[in-house]
């Protein structure tokens, strides 16, 4: 029985060491096999990376506003008698827009009038009889008080009379009328909204380190998104005198000119405001760049030639510094020199000198400027 049992042991034994062998020679062969292997290259696009001049702006949100703008109120209490423009037309200066009932002030204004020439008459005979020494001083004193009062009396009426026929203040566009020809109107009641277009102010406003490079009358464009990619160029016109305490920032004011009055109140404005210096820049697109907290870098190609083989190309990871931003592009301040090809994509599945294959595919954007759809 012991010699049976010694046998199956040794059995066993052998077993497990042939099965050791086995697997050993399997993992040294894939060992074997994988060290010999390469990965297939990465496909990437490419861009050369180039000097460009791109001109110092200062970008800012702001505004538009009219020039002069304001709801029209009533300044007297009455009724709505005439309503003399349509919602939404133009008007010129001193046009009439609305009359309110004037009758009782109308009639008072004649019982005025008469007893203010009824007093002028009282004056007349005074001056005649003192100039004759017939009356006192003080009874010509008198009549011209009177005499002034009822003119003055008279004046009031005919200044409420006036204001119950309301005229446009300044040429402007009229809004949507807010009340209706029988409507008793209280003082101070809004009418409708009247605002001159043409031109029209951009209001924005700017950190006070812009201030030293910022002069009235240099360039502003003005984007809108209504009006999609289109620029409008406006003027720098004025400047507050003093810095906001709260914000440390200055607030500006650009003229615009809108003569078909297209351009309305109101309305969100991108502005860049151009000025005199530029600056010499290695610009590449955003989508070139490995952001990481230690550092930022960029992929650049690099061909390795051999004699009587096709050139190689590989890749090597370099750390840069960025500058502003400009659209789709950023500038490289160093790290980076003209001429180097810069990759664009797939930057995520790359590591230094992993090898690459220059792809014809759609390139990413590097639009200074760019305008999505669905902006």
């Amino acid at each position: 029985m012991k010699k049976q049992i010694v046998v199956a042991l040794i059995v066993v034994g052998l077993g497990i060491v042939l099965l050791a062998g086995v697997k050993y020679l399997q993992i040294s062969h894939a060992i074997s096999a994988a060290a010999g292997h390469q990965p297939p290259p990465t496909p990437v696009t490419t861009t050369i990376a180039r000097q460009e001049i791109w001109p110092r702006d200062l970008e800012a949100i702001g505004s538009l506003a009219a020039v002069q703008g304001t709801t029209i109120a009533a300044e007297e209490a009455g009724k709505v008698v005439k309503i003399y423009f349509e919602s939404g037309s133009s008007v010129a200066l001193g046009a009439p827009l609305l009359d309110l009932d004037t009758a009782v002030e109308e009639a008072q204004l004649k019982g005025l009038a008469a007893l203010a020439e009824q007093a002028k008459l009282g004056l007349k005979r005074a001056q005649s009889l003192r100039q004759s020494d017939t009356n006192s001083e003080a009874d010509l004193e008198k009549a011209q008080a009177q005499a002034q009062e009822a003119e003055a009396a008279a004046e009031a009426t005919r200044a409420i009379v006036a204001r119950k026929h309301i005229k446009a203040p300044f040429a402007g566009m009229i809004g949507i009328r807010l009340v209706n020809v029988g409507q008793y109107l209280a003082v101070g009641t809004p009418l409708v909204p009247l605002h001159a277009l043409d031109p029209i102010y951009v209001d924005f406003s700017l950190p006070q380190q812009a201030l030293p490079s910022l002069v009235v009358g240099q360039s502003v464009n003005v984007a809108l998104d209504a009006f999609g990619d289109k620029i409008f160029e406006a003027k720098l016109s004025a400047m507050n005198p003093q810095v906001d305490l709260a914000t440390r920032t200055i607030q500006i004011q650009a003229t615009l000119a809108n003569p078909e009055g297209t351009l309305r109140p109101g309305m969100f404005a991108r502005v860049s405001v151009q000025l005199r210096e530029s600056d010499q820049v290695i610009a590449i697109p955003s989508s070139s760049i490995s952001y990481a907290p230690y550092g930022n870098s960029v992929y650049v190609v690099e061909s390795h030639e051999e004699a009587g083989k096709t050139a190689s190309l590989s890749v090597s990871q370099e750390t840069v510094k960025l500058g502003r931003r400009r659209g789709e592009l950023v500038a490289v301040l160093s790290g980076l020199k003209p001429g180097m090809r810069v990759v664009t994509s797939a930057t995520f599945m790359l590591r230094s000198g992993a090898p690459v294959t220059l792809s014809e595919g759609p390139q990413p954007g590097s639009d200074p400027a760019p305008n999505p759809a669905d902006t």
